[in-house]
């Protein structure tokens, strides 16, 4: 049984959404959209680095400390599956500054933003395997919006630079999260990468309402759990006209999806999730033996539900 141990979140620093419009190239009527209609606010966007960023997030994690040697994998959610040149590796710089270089170490892309939860569920199946009930894995989420193509989806969010650090097990019990139930679904044939012809883009808004919300009742029936015990939802932060829609296609009222994030930080790529995650705990928005669902869509266009309990 997957479990997380813990979950932190590293939110370096926000600039206004109008700051960004000329950077953005958005027009007075798209920026009014973003923050009138979409509840886009403030962005999370810092001149740190990327090393820095996944060290800051990583040392956050309470439980890694003194548990370096249990830690079995690194694994590096990403959207981008190339941020660097060669010999640029800010993942082994990351676990040689954090004492882990004895572990193995790589990078998922294949979900893009729906990579986070696809790593859990694939370092709960390794860390099985290898047998080991003390064993760690650790995941690292977020990036940097570091061309203009990858800083925004066109009229339905902007990237931010929010990172967060999962620990993960493979054993349930104590003070963890267990995995429940997870789904994913890969819609070839609607979008291929960030930037999709209107063709794509066409077919992505088509099916995406419908897609996400067969994906949750499957992750859902996997795990035995009804929607209406369901606590909290926690979403990727695209924009918050979306998720009334989805919500409803889902049969779960609006207040129990968690969007306070949305004004705050942007889409933070594959670390949305489990920013929302780290923030909800922290206002006591989950309780023990709550269950809770964690969503993503990839463009690719993957769509991705996790059912846990708290």
């Amino acid at each position: 049984m997957t479990a997380i141990v813990s979950v932190s979140s590293h939110l370096p620093g926000t600039v206004s959404l109008a700051s960004l419009q000329a950077t953005l190239r958005l027009t007075d009527i798209e920026r009014r959209k973003f923050v009138k209609f979409y509840g886009l606010k403030d962005i999370c966007r810092s001149a740190e680095s990327e090393l820095d960023s996944l060290v800051a997030v990583a040392n956050k994690l309470e439980s890694l400390a003194g548990a370096e040697d249990r830690v079995r994998y690194v694994v590096r959610a990403k959207t981008m599956p190339i941020s660097h040149v060669y010999p640029d590796n800010p993942l082994r710089q990351a676990c040689d500054a954090l004492g882990l270089s004895h572990a193995t170490s790589f990078t998922v892309t294949d979900h893009a933003c729906a990579s986070g939860l696809l790593v859990v569920d694939m370092c709960g199946m390794l860390l099985a395997a290898d047998g080991d009930p003390d064993a760690l894995a650790l995941v690292l989420l977020g990036e940097k919006a570091f061309t203009h193509v990858v800083s925004m989806i066109a009229d339905i969010a902007v990237m931010g630079e929010g990172f967060a650090a999962v620990l993960v097990r493979a054993g349930g019990g104590g003070q963890s999260d267990q995995l429940l139930g997870y789904a994913t679904r890969t819609h070839s044939n609607a979008a291929g990468s960030l930037a999709m012809t209107p063709a794509q883009e066409k077919k992505f808004r088509l099916i995406y309402h419908n897609a996400l919300a067969e994906v949750v009742h499957a992750a859902l029936d996997v795990a035995g759990v009804a929607i209406t015990d369901v606590d909290l939802l926690l979403p990727h932060n695209i924009n918050t006209v979306s998720w009334r829609r989805t919500a409803a296609e889902i049969g779960l009222p609006l207040e129990r999806v968690f969007l306070d994030n949305v004004k705050a930080t942007g889409h933070c790529f594959c670390a949305d999730p489990f920013i929302n995650y780290r923030t909800a705990v922290d206002l006591g928005r989950l309780n023990p033996g709550d269950r809770y669902v964690m969503v993503s869509v990839g463009l690719g266009s993957t769509f991705s539900a996790m059912v846990f309990q708290h």
